[in-house]
């Protein structure tokens, strides 16, 4: 996640940007609008440990271009202000991490001879600046598999990837689980070479991808 920007993050904002973002804003404004309603009760409830994932996992359903996607999240509460994660994360993609949204996402002519499998870990900082309006940052260390059209490896990689976050986090039921809508910049600031057929539609792309949408769910204790 979001290790920190993969296809099913893309998939689905472009499905929001066709008819839905309305839906996906409103939801948003009545479950922050609930949860003004909780803090006030909570604060004598705060938890110092969570554990989450993130909702894009149902990504995983997809017939076409199924990403093979898991995240798991550990983090802990350093006071009220200021929180501390990790986040251990897999998924494969078969496009270019970099391209925007518009006709060339998942355009038969950029996608990878085959696809690129990650796995890594995250280490994550949040800081809440007003109830729980927050930003955060995601530094993912990824070791990569380059595996080809027969599905055979054909080489090893690793990457840096950078998530740049702004979010809401939203209690519910007494502060016990929480889910947090978000809208990040994603960044990758340094990787080994890759394969030359891999390399040549990658370096097409920004290392940058903007507007990276973001929904993760947990449970205190």
């Amino acid at each position: 996640m979001s290790l920190t920007d993969s296809i099913i993050l893309q998939k689905t904002f472009v499905i929001i940007m066709k008819g839905k973002i309305f839906l996906f804003l409103l939801v948003c404004i009545v479950a922050i609008s609930a949860a003004q309603a909780q803090r006030s009760s909570q604060d004598s409830l705060h938890r110092k440990f969570f554990i989450g994932s993130t909702f894009f996992l149902l990504g995983n359903f997809d017939t076409k271009n199924p990403p093979g996607f898991a995240q798991l999240n550990f983090g802990y509460r350093i006071n009220a202000k200021n929180a501390v994660s990790i986040e251990l994360k897999t998924w494969k993609y078969a496009w270019p991490l970099g391209i925007p949204y518009g006709q060339s996402q998942l355009a038969p002519e950029e996608k990878f001879p085959g696809h690129i499998r990650e796995n890594g870990f995250a280490f994550a900082y949040q800081h809440f600046w007003y109830n729980g309006l927050y930003t955060g940052i995601h530094v993912m260390n990824a070791w990569q598999s380059f595996v080809n059209t027969d599905g055979k490896k054909i080489d090893n990689g690793f990457q840096i990837f950078n998530t740049y976050r702004l979010g809401y986090q939203i209690p519910l039921f007494k502060n016990r689980f929480f889910i947090e809508p978000s809208l990040a910049v994603t960044h990758r600031p340094y990787h080994t070479e890759m394969p030359q057929a891999f390399k040549v539609l990658d370096d097409k792309w920004s290392k940058f991808f903007f507007a990276e949408p973001g929904l993760h769910f947990g449970v205190n204790f």
